[in-house]
């Protein structure tokens, strides 16, 4: 058995290290307004801008989280941990989805128990307030749209765009109310932010859930592997093939190869090497050589029993 481990630690941790930077740089950020938001929607009586700050907090812990999490996932391999660390930006993103879930069901309760009992908004203040949360959370975005994409920062980043959402609905409840008077689009509008959230939530979870199952990636064919490692000249063919994610950067591979000449191993390794990392990106390749002239032979002869 050979096994491959073709040079990426180095631009892992580089790419590990600009997350960090990026979800620390966001979070601070995040942390700051949420206050001013809280303190402002509490003055104003609104609760589309206190559902906003809500998110803006829950976005300061998620992010807290992304960035212990790309922490981690920079810590090298050990015995124990013999891929490192990676999976910690998978279950960081986790976290921040199922944080999202508990956010959403508390403005969506909040807004039920507003339209029951309605109450008087500062609409003048909400806007003004909902508009520097918005010029903030563009900012925000931008920051974590700039560093690496990893499940981990688009999970940080979905918070984010609730935000930017739920800023652009204060803004708008504030401005209804202000001109005509009408309270209930406060919470209505806090109720269409929390089901648009809810669609995103969806969609993390599936890619988180993916990862954890050991699925074989979206960005990958498994058909199309086996294809490209049967066209190198010298291998007959490929079984027991398994692809699965690292993380959301990070995939890995292993299988079975059956070669027309068991002693030219050592020159087609380094060839399928290069295929999986060239073509499909695969940076952990576990490669078994199997001779086809004494598979023939086996599955000709029963004494032979199963070479496996």
């Amino acid at each position: 058995m050979s096994q491959a481990d073709p040079q990426h630690g180095h631009g892992h941790h580089h790419h590990a290290r600009a997350s960090t930077s990026t979800l620390l740089w966001a979070l601070a950020l995040t942390l700051g307004f949420a206050v001013v938001e809280a303190v402002g929607g509490w003055l104003s009586g609104s609760l589309a801008l206190m559902s906003d700050a809500g998110h803006m907090l829950s976005d300061g812990f998620s992010l807290a989280v992304g960035a212990f999490a790309a922490w981690l996932a920079r810590r090298p391999a050990s015995a124990r941990h013999s891929f490192g660390l990676q999976r910690a930006e998978v279950m960081g993103a986790l976290v921040n989805a199922l944080l999202m879930v508990v956010v959403v069901a508390a403005v969506t309760v909040a807004a039920i128990q507003r339209l029951a009992a309605p109450a008087p908004v500062a609409g003048a203040t909400v806007m003004l307030i909902a508009f520097i949360g918005l010029l903030i959370n563009l900012l925000v975005a931008w920051i974590l749209m700039r560093g690496e994409q990893t499940i981990n920062v688009r999970g940080a980043l979905l918070h984010v765009f609730g935000d930017l959402l739920g800023s652009v609905a204060a803004l708008t409840a504030g401005a209804v109310i202000h001109f005509t008077g009408w309270t209930p689009i406060d919470p209505l509008l806090s109720l269409v932010v929390a089901a648009l959230i809810l669609v995103s939530v969806g969609r993390l979870l599936r890619e988180v859930l993916q990862v954890l199952m050991e699925a074989v990636p979206r960005s990958i064919s498994a058909d199309e592997v086996g294809r490209a490692m049967v066209a190198v000249p010298g291998v007959r063919a490929v079984h027991d093939l398994h692809i699965w994610s690292l993380s959301s950067r990070s995939y890995a591979l292993a299988a079975h190869v059956d070669l027309h000449a068991i002693d030219e191993w050592q020159r087609l390794l380094p060839q399928l090497q290069a295929v999986l990392a060239e073509r499909f990106g695969i940076s952990h390749s576990t490669l078994q050589p199997e001779d086809a002239l004494l598979a023939d032979r086996c599955s000709a002869d029963a004494a032979c029993g199963n070479r496996r």
